[in-house]
């Protein structure tokens, strides 16, 4: 089972119909528009996503996700390697990767997103809180990017 230390969960409600938020989650371009990337690949099963980060302090940083699952209108889900700002020069294809899901459901007000991210009990030991801290602290900025982008 799981440690508590294990995995990221965010939740928001987005004024917006479902197949939007959809549509923000699974199109490349879209999806670079609020997740800051310039992203190309298609959002299927086995295919990867891949890219420039737009933010100058990762720009260094591939930006390459598999995707895992896809059931429309309700769960995406991909695995990708955990960047660590204080050990940029980590071989990324060689890190375990943790697992990322949206998921979606209607609600009074919109749409209910809920993120999930775990795994982070399988990176390094030293490397491991640290990771989890700046990807918590990511997703609590890319929900509220999603939220801006949909409801805009």
């Amino acid at each position: 089972m799981p440690s508590e230390t294990d995995r990221i969960e965010k939740e928001i409600v987005i004024d917006a119909p479902r197949e939007k938020v959809w549509r923000a989650l699974t199109d490349a371009r879209e999806f670079g528009a609020w997740f800051g990337v310039k992203a190309e690949g298609t959002f299927e099963p086995g295919a990867r996503v891949h890219g420039q980060i737009l933010s100058p302090e990762w720009a260094h940083v591939p930006f390459e996700i598999d995707i895992d699952r896809v059931d429309k209108g309700v769960l995406l889900a991909w695995r990708w390697a955990v960047v660590d700002s204080k050990a940029p020069t980590i071989d990324l294809s060689k890190e375990p990767k943790t697992y990322v899901s949206f998921e979606l459901s209607d609600t009074d007000g919109g749409t209910r997103l809920k993120v999930i991210e775990s795994g982070f009990d399988a990176l390094p030991e030293p490397r491991r809180d640290e990771a989890r801290r700046q990807n918590a602290d990511g997703w609590t900025e890319q929900v509220q990017n999603i939220k801006k982008y949909a409801e805009g």
